[in-house]
């Protein structure tokens, strides 16, 4: 899902909200989270997961094509971590879906 899909799902869920709303208020709490994650804060939504900001240390990689050796520097990287009711509910998904594929045989 891109950022345009979300906007357009919500404006088809809250009709009384303008199209132009729905896409700022999207904008604004994806700003925030940005701007809270280059702070170094960490984000919860309960029952959905948490973003924070994972370290990591310089290293020594390797150029595939040429074998030389390349420094890596040190980097903070984003991480999501899903809540419970997030993992729970895909796994619950994706049964369903994956007892559905096995009830109904695909045709020749």
């Amino acid at each position: 899902m891109t950022r345009s899909d979300l906007v357009e799902e919500l404006a088809a869920r809250f009709t009384q909200l303008p199209y132009r709303d729905t896409e700022l208020a999207v904008k604004t709490i994806l700003d925030a989270m940005s701007d809270a994650l280059v702070r170094g804060n960490r984000i919860e939504i309960r029952g959905f997961g948490s973003f924070s900001v994972n370290q990591r240390p310089p290293r020594i990689g390797r150029n595939p094509r040429s074998g030389a050796s390349v420094a890596i520097p040190a980097k903070r990287v984003p991480h999501f971590k899903p809540g419970k009711a997030l993992r729970e509910a895909v796994a619950e998904r994706t049964a369903e879906l994956n007892a559905a594929d096995v009830a109904a045989p695909a045709a020749p």
